[in-house]
């Protein structure tokens, strides 16, 4: 299969038990838990469950058997290949039970904290070079000026912190999504890492778009073994974005008492994406509250998570994050919290010609024919009411009225002083007293 998984060197699959790198009786019991949950009982399936190589597999059945935790059931199953048929003894039921009262946590093998670090230096954002066509592709819906892409490419290529600010409904979310978009590689993310003996599990399905299912069949998970360390999916870079119900405690490790596991907190989630926090200021926390959070991760490329036992700990921070918000960033930050955002861009409101500009595209695309005397009210008798202030969002927003209205009333789509006056109408809420 030819694919392109982009420059990031992939995590190799390990050779042996010891390669794994993780603690011998923790993946004999993770092993024990997974045929006993999953009700798999042949090397092949093992394998898949457990996201090891088959070698591996054999080598984890002999050391249970050897212990006497699990038995050949003496069946040959005809359709995989004559393989042998295994199941836990009395005892291996017993550890099993024993295991899974301590932690719930079956199935993929974690990763050691050691390689995953290894390899979020290996998948860096900040090894990412973007050019400006590259940029100006993911945001070719939109209509920026060229001083704004000029702001925009360093700071997305510095995979540094970007703070966008200026008034609402001027697309600075859809700009963060642009961004996103423009990244355009794959990395590899973790099933679960380990650390002391604690299981984190990182990839999620809502986060993370997995770029192929790398476990169809026997024979494919051979080749895909061989190719790279299936203990890892490979994604889409990630991103992960957060708008006025961002808490802090989000930020940090979440512990499932039930099944006694952690999950990643949500910049984990993120590590080689983007994490884009919008409507900076509309959270129950003060901003400054929250930038403070990051200053460390920011400056430092790493974050300190800390489990139940308050034990901390220290996980790469590799994430490009984007803050945007619509209050000017000296009402709502510090100086010192202000230097640690590397990039501030102002997207503005347009001016007339661009207004214009878009206005047209708008109408063009959703098939709306211009006409002269509209505009010519539109910017001559509406726009000076709310003393000459255009956003983007407007024109869509403007057009969409008119072809509701020209559906609702049955006539073909089209402009007139009259239908702007019936669009304009709900673009805004006059202010009024409401009598109760």
């Amino acid at each position: 299969m030819n694919m392109q998984i982009s420059n990031v060197i992939a995590p190799v699959p390990p050779r042996s038990l010891a390669d794994v790198g993780i603690n011998a009786v923790m993946m004999r019991d993770i092993f024990l838990k997974t045929m006993f949950r999953m009700n798999v009982d042949r090397a092949t399936e093992i394998s898949r469950a457990l996201c090891l190589p088959v070698p591996i597999v054999q080598e984890l059945i002999d050391l249970a058997r050897s212990q006497r935790l699990l038995e050949a059931t003496g069946t040959l199953h005809a359709n995989s290949g004559n393989e042998m048929g295994f199941q836990l003894t009395d005892a291996g039921k017993a550890r099993a039970l024993d295991a899974l009262a301590q932690s719930e946590y079956y199935g993929a093998m974690p990763v050691p904290l050691e390689s995953y670090r290894e390899q979020v230096k290996k998948q860096s954002i900040r090894n990412i070079q973007m050019t400006r066509s590259q940029l100006t592709g993911a945001m070719g819906h939109l209509i920026l000026p060229d001083a704004l892409l000029d702001h925009l490419g360093p700071a997305v290529s510095a995979g540094r912190s970007i703070l966008m600010y200026g008034p609402p409904g001027n697309g600075k979310s859809s700009i963060a999504n642009g961004i996103r978009d423009a990244l355009g590689d794959k990395i590899y993310v973790p099933r679960a890492i380990e650390y002391a003996g604690q299981v984190i599990t990182v990839y999620d399905p809502i986060v993370h778009s997995a770029a192929e299912d790398s476990q169809e069949d026997a024979t494919a998970l051979r080749r895909s073994s061989n190719r790279f360390d299936n203990r890892y999916v490979l994604c889409d870079r990630p991103t992960v974005i957060t708008g006025g119900e961002l808490a802090l405690d989000m930020l940090d490790l979440t512990f499932n008492p039930t099944a006694r596991t952690y999950t990643a907190s949500l910049q984990m989630k993120a590590t080689g994406g983007v994490f884009i926090i919008d409507d900076l200021g509309r959270q129950q926390e003060p901003p400054q509250k929250i930038v403070n959070r990051w200053i460390v991760p920011l400056e430092e490329h790493r974050d300190i998570l800390a489990l139940q036992s308050g034990e901390k700990f220290e996980v790469p921070f590799d994430t490009l994050v984007v803050f945007s918000t619509n209050f000017h960033p000296n009402e709502i930050f510090d100086k010192a919290a202000l230097r640690r955002i590397f990039f501030k861009i102002k997207i503005d409101g347009p001016d007339q010609e661009m207004y214009l500009k878009i206005f047209a595209m708008v109408a063009k695309k959703k098939k709306v024919p211009l006409d002269e005397a509209s505009l010519v009210h539109l910017l001559k008798d509406k726009y000076p009411t709310i003393d000459n202030i255009y956003a983007n969002y407007q024109p869509v927003f403007l057009i969409d009225q008119i072809i509701a209205i020209c559906n609702f009333e049955g006539i073909p789509y089209q402009m007139t002083p009259a239908l702007i006056d019936r669009a304009w109408a709900n673009m805004f809420v006059r202010d009024e007293r409401i009598v109760h």
